[in-house]
């Protein structure tokens, strides 16, 4: 058992610190922190748990009986917070070494890793060995509904830990699921993001080989069937390595998969689909979940649970139960049948899937995209042509300005100008519109009922969602 400790956490508002935030507290830990930014929703879940939380940095901040402090990954070495930290030789961890310290000694950690879908899967897999009863830990990046949190400290001997790639520290510039000892895990896929740290692909590659190389013989690994990026990286595994597929994917043959789907029936209340083992009929699945993404990140959590002992019956319970993660396709709010949708999506390959998803889902409605080029790779200009066709599914789009160009160069900068007129020139109906407040101005003459506005962001963007939201309710019903 380990001594509670006094405990500082320096930049505590990222979705990963407050979730570890809240585990410590829930072992019985003191715990404070600060952010140069406080926000919701994880400043409403230190509020809730009674985590104090301080505006800004400043070496007053760290209480003189700080026993240890955690340094978040966007904190920098000359943080003055972090000065503050080494001038009195206070020790201290990155916050996916604390995880490995505090919580997954003892355990049998199953992490979900890969470029896209990671949350969603993670966050679904904890909720059906929860519904089953098996009382997992969890540490995930985004709001679960079904345990409304992104963390559950858990008496079970699993942990379900959703595996960043992102580089850990500024002092440790290993990926973060190193860290994490997977005993079982997922790999939904590996595509080049992360911009302003990796090089290249061939690099992202070589760290997800080092994370695969972890699990040991008695553990498992799940993959995405057809991924040549992932292909290369598990030959020589120690595990056994599984696959999953679906019968939509044109090139998937079943004799490629150990874990495939067929009998696919979308709806508007999610899928329904027959689930087949090496060649064995297994069960039919409902799901509330929508897209082949979202098919086959289920798939993935069906065969982990299947060889972690649970039942077909617990996890149809767990699946069709499954309450989704905020910001991930959800509704907001909806005024004069007009649907306000938020989404998380910022990888071109992301935002495909999800309009995708939402075009199965709502044929009938008129489609817009709102995005904001906000992440460290959407603000490059590594994307320029790929956002281009990620938007084609949609009837109407508004590209904003960059959040924070300055921090890029300019030579490495998105244009979402050309974005735009890209689009424009493909037969789409596209605008760059810069801000939120301006956005909501233009939509209002533009929006029918019936139309489904889905904003896309990785940030706050300017509380546009309830922004809208009041100018619709305020505007009311069209005569």
């Amino acid at each position: 058992m380990i001594k509670a400790e006094r405990i500082h956490m320096i930049a505590i508002c990222g979705t990963g610190m407050a979730a570890l935030a809240g585990l410590l507290k829930k072992a019985g830990h003191q715990v404070s922190g600060s952010d140069q930014a406080v926000y919701p929703p994880m400043s409403t879940l230190l509020e809730h748990a009674g985590i104090p939380c301080k505006q800004g940095f400043d070496p007053t901040h760290i209480d003189p009986e700080t026993e240890r402090v955690i340094i978040g990954n966007a904190v920098s070495k000359d943080n003055v917070e972090v000065l503050e930290t080494i001038r009195r030789k206070l020790p201290y961890l990155s916050m996916a070494s604390a995880l490995e310290q505090f919580f997954l000694k003892g355990k049998r950690a199953l992490v979900v890793s890969g470029t896209h879908g990671k949350t969603t899967t993670s966050s679904l897999l904890a909720s059906v060995l929860t519904s089953a009863g098996r009382d997992p830990g969890a540490m995930i990046g985004g709001w679960v509904k079904n345990f409304d949190s992104n963390h559950r400290l858990g008496e079970g001997e699993n942990f379900v830990v959703e595996g960043d790639e992102y580089d850990t520290a500024f002092f440790d510039k290993e990926p973060k699921f190193l860290h994490y000892h997977p005993h079982q895990a997922i790999l939904t896929g590996i595509e080049y993001d992360h911009a302003d740290i990796f090089e290249s692909l061939t690099v992202i590659k070589n760290h997800f080989k080092k994370f695969v190389e972890l699990i040991p013989a008695e553990g498992r690994l799940l993959i995405a069937s057809g991924s040549p990026e992932i292909e290369s990286i598990v030959t020589g595994l120690v595990c056994p390595v599984e696959r999953y597929g679906t019968a939509l994917d044109e090139t998937l043959l079943q004799d490629r998969c150990e874990w495939w789907a067929d009998s696919v029936k979308a709806q508007e209340e999610g899928l329904d689909f027959k689930v087949w083992y090496r060649g064995k009929e297994m069960g039919t699945i409902r799901s509330p979940l929508i897209g082949r993404h979202n098919l086959n990140n289920t798939l993935a959590v069906i065969g982990l649970t299947h060889h972690l002992g649970l039942s077909w019956p617990e996890i149809q319970k767990g699946i069709a139960t499954f309450l989704g993660v905020k910001r991930r396709q959800e509704i907001i709010g909806t005024e004069n049948d007009i649907i306000v949708m938020d989404d998380f999506a910022h990888h071109p390959t992301a935002i495909s899937e999800t309009l995708g998803a939402l075009r199965l889902k709502y044929p009938s409605r008129r489609l817009w995209v709102i995005f904001e080029p906000r992440s460290a790779t959407s603000r490059r200009n590594v994307f320029q042509d790929a956002f281009v066709k990620a938007f084609l599914t949609a009837d109407r789009i508004v590209i904003a300005d960059l959040h924070a160009p300055e921090k890029i160069s300019l030579d490495r900068r998105l244009s979402p100008q050309k974005v735009v007129s890209d689009l424009v020139a493909r037969g789409k109906e596209a605008r760059f519109i810069p801000g939120p407040d301006e956005i909501v101005t233009a939509l209002l003459k533009d929006l029918s009922p019936g139309d489904l506005v889905c904003i896309m962001s990785c940030g706050g963007f300017g509380g546009i969602h309830q922004k809208l939201l009041a100018q619709l309710k305020a505007k009311g019903p069209a005569e």
